[in-house]
């Protein structure tokens, strides 16, 4: 072995570099590692193996030492290799004495290209994902500035759809709570992020959608996903029954749950009713399902769903998160607007809302802040709460924000005049748009969705509007939308007044001519699609109704209930 060291040192970098007295304990050290002739290794040999080099030399010597017991097969050497060309003998001796030199090792995973190949992927079908700088101003929303703070742009595609995010009101109580609690929450809720903003949240929370109980999680991605997770998994052979245009995080969630899923035509009654029917009444059952669909504005068919839940005992798990603050007297969504009057005059049992099971919602859309939330019965709560990882292992949202969020609920349940402006907003953009041909896709809900068909051109018409025109308005492509089906997607806001819409009307209008995309009567002409230019189609009414736009309302809000008194 001495021999070995003292020709290799002067090769081999580690050597170079290794004290005598290390090499000496290495060298000496006996390890467990049974050699190949038998025996132990030193260290030294166990290192030396690993060697590209020095695995090939001793690989010859192990096969000489073997050879050399075996009466007549020994072979003598005479001389010693150069140093020059030490790796090359060892390699041709190896072969004379029939040893397999050691297998090439396979090349280390190539991370960087793999993420490179992805991309590339994303640029070819053109789903890569653009971020422009938009920096929304408070004081001026829906104006913005980019990364030039004195550039303006006017921000048309926000899901703060009522602008509260700049509301004086949460802005108020945000600023005190900050002031007095500080910026954090301190960790996860069992740990020290339990505070009295939670529980007023969570309270008010179910107040408004007239269940037992809350419970507020840091988005509301989280909440579908923890929720549907955490029931299909838990409940015996599960079967959970999802729309076919759901949002990504409901489809994650369920199949976080590891259960059977069927997926049913979108808002096709039918359909989800063969389904059901097909499934033993003993079954656990969970239907989910959205009340507004976001990138196209279709509702969804809240009441018959819960006729179906009732007929083949399911249960219902509603997403209102783009209908929460828009909807119904109180902007408890959907599900409240259709028994408008009832909830209006404080008498929320039995109505539709009453009967779903299960309803979620998000803080960070028409409330103008962050996180998520689901309601439903205390025991339901109590279950999620107590097993769903995603709320366990969180840390919780800021004192200050849950205070925000808090201001803007109570603030909404007391006035409908932000969501009724927003709504006039809407269908003044809508009406203008259609009389210059531009291919709105038809919905009853506060989503103005642009088709455009093509991913490209939907991102060259985006950057024309902004870079042109000073509006933002983002693209919209695959896997949000199918391929195919890219779009622009407008969402007016109280604050898009009559100026700012006619300049919205008169850029799209010129972008449209500029590249060349299809309108409405050119879908037409090839039959049309997703309800452009389709013959026969029958326009649904806006779910708010001319009467219900006409409601004027006095709220009073009591401790411990909620009425309203109405002056019409």
């Amino acid at each position: 072995m001495e021999a070995l060291l003292r020709q290799s040192k002067s090769m081999c970098p580690f050597l170079m570099k290794t004290s005598p007295a290390t090499l000496r304990t290495l060298s000496t050290a006996a390890t467990f590692t049974a050699s190949p002739g038998g025996g132990s290794m030193s260290n030294l040999q166990v290192l030396a193996r690993r060697c590209p080099v020095m695995g090939k030399a001793l690989a010859v010597q192990t096969a000489r030492t073997r050879l050399a017991t075996v009466p007549g097969a020994a072979r003598r050497y005479h001389g010693k290799a150069g140093k020059a060309n030490l790796h090359t003998t060892a390699a041709k001796e190896a072969q004379a004495v029939n040893v397999e030199p050691p297998t090439p090792q396979p090349a280390a995973f190539d991370y960087e290209a793999f993420y490179s190949a992805e991309l590339d992927k994303k640029h070819k079908d053109k789903s890569y994902r653009y971020f422009n700088n938009i920096n929304r101003l408070a004081k001026e929303f829906p104006r913005a500035h980019t990364a030039n703070k004195d550039e303006r742009v006017t921000v048309w595609c926000s899901n703060d759809y009522l602008g509260m995010g700049r509301n004086p009101e949460v802005l108020k109580s945000m600023h005190e709570t900050l002031d007095t609690y500080g910026a954090g929450a301190g960790g996860t809720r069992n740990i020290s992020g339990h505070n009295r903003h939670a529980m007023e949240l969570e309270a008010t929370l179910a107040k408004l959608h007239a269940k037992e109980a809350a419970l507020v999680f840091s988005s509301c991605y989280v909440a579908n996903d923890a929720t549907l997770a955490t029931l299909g998994s838990k409940l015996p052979n599960c079967v959970i029954l999802s729309d076919s245009l759901n949002h990504a995080s409901m489809i994650q969630g369920i199949r976080h749950s590891g259960t059977t899923k069927m997926v049913f035509k979108h808002n096709d009654i039918a359909d989800l009713e063969s389904k059901l029917a097909s499934l033993p009444p003993s079954v656990p059952k969970i239907i989910a399902f959205e009340s507004v669909y976001s990138m196209c504005g279709s509702i969804g068919p809240i009441e018959a769903i819960c006729d179906l839940a009732d007929k083949y005992g399911a249960i219902t798990f509603l997403d209102e998160v783009h209908a929460v603050g828009m909807y119904g007297p109180h902007g408890a969504g959907v599900a409240e607007h259709l028994d408008f009057e009832a909830h209006r005059t404080g008498r929320p049992t039995g109505t539709i809302m009453d009967r779903v099971d299960i309803i979620t919602g998000t803080l960070g859309k028409a409330y103008g802040c962050v996180g998520g939330y689901i309601a439903g019965s205390a025991k339901l709560i109590d279950t999620i709460r107590s097993l769903a990882p995603g709320f366990i292992f969180t840390t919780s949202l800021p004192p200050a924000t849950m205070a925000g969020a808090t201001a803007a609920i109570e603030y909404q349940v007391r006035t409908n005049a932000d969501r009724r402006l927003q709504q006039m907003h809407t269908r003044q953009v809508k009406h203008a748009l259609g009389a210059k041909d531009i291919p709105v896709i038809p919905n009853p809900s506060h989503i103005v969705p642009l088709l455009v068909g093509n991913a490209a051109v939907a991102r060259q018409a985006s950057d024309l509007l902004l870079e042109r025109f000073g509006i933002y308005v983002q693209a919209i492509n695959y896997p949000t939308v199918p391929v195919g089906q890219e779009r622009l997607r407008i969402t007016p806001t109280p604050g898009h007044t009559g100026e700012l819409q006619a300049h919205l009307v008169e850029a799209v209008e010129s972008v449209w001519a500029e590249l060349g995309i299809k309108r409405t009567s050119d879908w037409r002409a090839e039959g049309g699609f997703i309800g452009v230019g389709e013959e026969g189609k029958v326009e649904e009414d806006p779910l708010w109704t001319e009467e219900q736009m006409k409601l004027e309302e006095t709220m009073h809000v009591k401790a411990g209930c909620r009425s309203i008194i109405g002056d019409d």
